[in-house]
């Protein structure tokens, strides 16, 4: 077996932060991502709760209390902001709802991007290596806030592309055009294979919310 292949300590977990939009942009993600599934059998968008990812993904063989120490201590005092939703857009292989500019929807949004390195920079300490899925560093100039709508499924059946954007944007799905960004959440999650499709078997669990002050 491969070192890429081989199981890593902590094994089958793995711990994410992400930006929770407001109840009514959730119900628009789990709308579109249902009616994608029941279509096309698209499961990996709707297999997470609704979210934008601040770090994802991470192997943490850390204590979770110690996680939630680092994250507490490194979001101090970053204050809430307004997060702009400029609709359906294609990202890499997928389809996302695009929160990553102001409201002209060229412009990144910046608080986004240091709320993203806040985390980032608490919990990078806590990181074990771990072989599989790849890592995903965080990078400020290649972040890009997103709320998925169709992701890994599409890795699988590109064929269906064009078609399953078409679909999405003929549901008509209404949302804010923009909504406070003042919540952030811990999640665990788990996979039977992190080498392979983890998406099929992925499970979570919500560990703790931060509510971003103002």
């Amino acid at each position: 077996m491969t070192q890429r292949f081989a199981r890593a300590t902590g094994d089958p977990y793995r711990y994410g932060v992400y930006l929770r939009p407001d109840p009514v942009t959730c119900a628009a993600v789990t709308a579109i991502t249902g009616q994608l599934r029941a279509q096309y059998g698209f499961v990996s968008a709707g297999a997470f709760p609704p979210h934008a990812t601040l770090v994802g993904s991470r192997h943490i063989t850390a204590s979770e209390d110690t996680i939630k120490d680092a994250v507490t201590e490194g979001i101090a005092g970053i204050p809430a902001f307004t997060v702009y939703n400029a609709g359906i857009r294609p990202h890499g292989v997928g389809l996302v709802y695009d929160v990553h500019h102001l409201a002209d929807a060229t412009t990144p949004n910046q608080a986004f991007v240091e709320l993203a390195a806040a985390v980032d920079k608490a919990i990078a300490p806590l990181m074990s290596p771990a072989p599989s899925p790849d890592e995903h560093r965080f990078d400020p100039a290649t972040f890009q806030a997103h709320l998925s709508l169709a992701s890994h499924d599409l890795y699988e059946r590109p064929d269906l592309r064009e078609e399953a954007e078409e679909y999405a944007r003929g549901l008509r799905v209404d949302h804010p055009d923009r909504f406070p960004g003042n919540m952030a959440s811990l999640y665990r999650t788990s996979s039977d294979d992190w080498t392979g499709r983890w998406w099929h078997t992925l499970a979570w669990e919500h560990l703790h919310t931060w509510r971003l002050p103002g």
